[in-house]
């Protein structure tokens, strides 16, 4: 499968592969060249791909993957929102094993976030069908639609169809960036409104749901580890702050009495680094959004409004920093008398990845000689919705200087072969229990 001059990432792949890696029916050409096979689905010059939720692009994708999955002896379903599961028969009736992520990317997006996840839940069956394995259990590899978000600004769009997470005012709410509802969009998909509702599923059908990804972070590289083990997802909420003031005319209005709120905004916005530490080790707040009114160079502002994206994986410690936030604001707009409105838009509960999974994932590890490192993940995953409802787990693939949601997203083939071996362990191991 050799790669085009403009898209070299099959031989990228593999120039520095060991070799040594292929053992146990795993193969890293195979994961090299789908890789790269998925990589021209949505490519763009720049050298990553655009691959939208509910496009032709994503719905491509997944065709490329459903033909894999036949190949590997997987009987293949998809539901009317989309998602794709790929089942094989264990030697009991019990609940399934799953593993998976998604295909669809972000706008000019990497190679490796979603697809790493899809194609390493596959080589698991691959190198089962390779050494005659039998799972004791069901085991199916699953492909969520939509999860990135680019479609509607609201990912995880399938596995909420899934998990039956999605409310109809939701449902209702949702506008792609052409405008259309969701029952547009799922027509031209080639499903409809009904079928997506129908998408819910008895999730008492799955034992435990483990996720491969890459980790969208440095950590892995600091420790120089090729894989490392989530400890939990993180809950984002999102506040909404806003400061009123009076506008006045920036040349002759005098400094003693104004009501300026930039000035406002900016005092607490400087404030916010030092609150997540206080609460936990692993809660974080951001400000990425701030609008001000009526932005004029020589208007004094009246009115600024931002957005704080607070996040952790546990609920108690990301509330108790909405409260601490919401009272400095308070207490910041009164000093300046100015009026303040605080409304929480977002509040999505942390999935806290269960500590028994965690030890039974650095067992894994420590099988191939992976010291356990463990990472909180701040963005969310299809796992998430899942959580709230089954055991899920996740692995981190050491990423190329932390690098998501790019073209210059990179993880290494040999790390990525590593985690295929760690996971494959974890869910035999799994099986047994």
């Amino acid at each position: 499968m050799p790669a085009s001059s403009e898209n070299p990432l099959y031989e990228e792949l593999l120039k520095e592969y060991d070799n040594s890696l292929d053992y146990s029916g795993i193969n890293g050409e195979r994961i090299a060249s789908r890789l790269f096979q998925l990589s021209k689905i949505g490519f763009v010059q720049v050298g990553g791909v655009k691959r939208p939720g509910f496009s032709e692009e994503e719905k491509a994708a997944k065709e490329l993957v459903k033909k894999w999955m036949v190949e590997a002896g997987l009987t293949v379903s998809e539901d009317g929102a989309g998602n794709i599961t790929a089942r094989l028969e264990g030697r009991s009736k019990r609940a399934a094993i799953a593993s998976g992520s998604h295909v669809d990317s972000v706008p000019n997006g990497g190679n490796f976030d979603g697809p790493l996840g899809v194609l390493s839940a596959l080589e698991v069956a691959e190198s089962w069908k390779e050494t005659g394995y039998v799972p004791e259990k069901p085991y199916e590899v699953i492909v969520f639609s939509d999860e990135e978000g680019s479609r509607f600004n609201s990912g995880l769009t399938g596995s909420q169809a899934m998990t039956g997470a999605i409310s109809e005012q939701e449902m209702e709410q949702l506008r792609d960036y052409n405008g259309e509802t969701l029952e547009q969009v799922l027509q031209h998909y080639g499903s409809n409104l009904d079928d997506f509702k129908a998408a819910k599923r008895d999730l008492s059908e799955l034992e435990l749901f483990v996720e491969v990804h890459i980790e969208q972070g440095k950590k892995l590289e600091k420790a120089n580890q090729p894989v490392g083990i989530v400890s939990g997802i993180a809950g984002p909420a999102w506040l909404e702050v806003e400061f009123v003031g009076e506008a006045g005319h920036a040349g002759n209005t005098p400094m003693v009495g104004r009501k300026d709120s930039l000035v406002t905004a900016a005092e607490f916005l400087q404030s916010i680094p030092e609150f997540p530490k206080a609460v936990s080790d692993t809660a974080v707040a951001t400000v990425g959004k701030l609008d001000v009114f009526p932005n004029g160079a020589n208007v004094i502002p009246e009115k600024v409004k931002m957005l704080v994206d607070i996040r952790d994986i546990k609920e108690e410690p990301r509330d108790r920093l909405i409260d601490q936030l919401i009272e400095q604001a308070e207490n910041i707009a009164l000093k300046n008398n100015i009026h303040l409105n605080v409304k929480l838009n977002t509040r999505i509960q942390p999935v806290p990845i269960a500590e028994d999974l965690q030890q039974y994932l650095a067992a894994s590890l420590e099988k191939f000689g992976i010291s356990p490192t463990y990472i909180p993940s701040g963005a969310g995953h299809d796992a998430m919705n899942l959580g709230r409802f089954i055991p899920v787990a996740m692995l981190f693939v050491r990423s190329k200087d932390g690098i998501s949601h790019n073209p210059k997203e990179w993880s290494s083939l040999n790390d990525c072969v590593t985690g295929i071996h760690v996971l494959k362990d974890f869910i035999e191991n799994a099986m047994k229990r």
